[in-house]
C-alpha cells in the first residue's frame, strides 16, 4: 500500500485483528455482490470505503422513485438510470481507489459460474429464491463463501454459507430449493427503510471478516431480525445429508 492508502485506512490498520496485513488482503480481493438494491447499496458502499480492491455489481434494473426511500446509492436526479452505473458513480466518489466492474443483466447460472469462480468473496442482495439457489450453486461448486441477506416488512436475516469449512451447510441445505417457499417482494410486501441497512451493512461485515481473516465468521448461524421490537434470534444450521447442492455429508 502506498502512503494515500496507508491513511485513508489507517483506522482499520490500527485495528490488531485487521493490521496492515489484512488490510492488504482487502485491498487484494475481489467481491461479488448480486444486487445493487435496498441490501446491495449499503453492501457495496462499505466495501468500496473500505478498500476492497475490486467490487463487481450486477442488477438488470433500472432506478425506480419507489426505490429512493431505501436504495442509499441511488439519487433522484437518476431515476431511470441503470441500477448498476448509479451505484458505480456513488461507490467511486466514495473511494476513487477502487475498481468497479458493472453487469446490467440478470444474474442466469451460466453467467454465475464465470463470475462466481473469479471472486474471492460472494454477497447475495437480490430477491428472489430463483437468484438465490444458483448463487449458492456457483459458489458450491467453486468453493466460494457466500454471505446471504434478505429483508422483507419488519424482519430481516443473515447467515454465511462456507463451503471451504467442512461442516458448513449450503443456501439449500437451509432454504431447500424443493421446498416450495413463497416469494415475498418488496413491491407488494413493503419493507421498512433502515433494515435493509442494517441487513446490508451486516453483509460487509462479514465479507471484510472474510477477506482479512478478522474475527469469526457467522457460519452455520442464521440471525433474524425483528425490527418492531429490535430484537435478534438465531438458529444453528447443521448441514443437511440429503441436500442436492452441497451433499450434505460428503467432502
Amino acid at each position: 500500500m502506498d502512503d494515500n492508502q496507508l491513511l485513508r485506512y489507517s483506522r482499520h490498520i490500527l485495528l490488531d485483528d485487521i493490521g496492515i496485513e489484512g488490510q492488504q488482503r482487502i485491498t487484494d480481493a475481489h467481491a461479488l455482490v448480486i444486487g445493487a438494491g435496498g441490501l446491495g447499496s449499503p453492501a457495496a458502499m462499505y466495501l468500496a470505503v473500505a478498500g476492497v480492491g475490486t467490487l463487481t455489481l450486477v442488477d438488470h434494473d433500472t432506478v425506480d422513485l419507489t426505490n429512493l426511500q431505501r436504495q442509499i446509492a441511488h439519487t433522484t436526479d437518476r431515476v431511470g438510470t441503470l441500477k448498476v452505473e448509479s451505484a458505480a458513480h456513488t461507490l467511486h466518489a466514495l473511494n476513487p481507489l477502487v475498481q468497479v466492474k458493472t453487469h446490467a443483466l440478470r444474474a442466469t447460472p451460466e453467467w454465475l459460474d464465470t463470475a462466481v469462480a473469479q471472486a474471492d468473496v460472494v454477497l447475495d442482495c437480490c430477491d428472489n429464491f430463483a437468484t438465490r439457489h444458483a448463487v449458492n450453486a456457483a459458489c458450491v461448486r467453486h468453493k466460494k463463501p457466500l454471505v446471504s441477506g434478505a429483508a422483507i416488512q419488519f424482519d430481516g436475516q443473515i447467515s454465511v454459507y462456507d463451503p471451504r469449512v467442512p461442516d458448513s451447510p449450503c443456501y439449500a441445505c437451509v432454504f431447500p430449493p424443493e421446498a416450495g417457499f413463497t416469494e415475498a417482494r418488496c413491491a407488494t410486501m413493503g419493507v421498512f427503510a433502515p433494515l435493509v441497512g442494517i441487513i446490508g451493512s451486516m453483509q460487509a461485515a462479514e465479507a471484510l471478516k472474510l477477506l482479512s481473516g478478522a474475527g469469526q465468521p457467522l457460519v452455520g448461524r442464521l440471525l433474524m431480525l425483528d425490527g418492531r421490537r429490535m430484537e435478534w434470534s438465531e438458529v444453528r444450521m447443521p448441514r443437511h445429508g440429503g441436500c442436492s447442492v452441497c451433499g450434505g455429508g460428503e467432502a
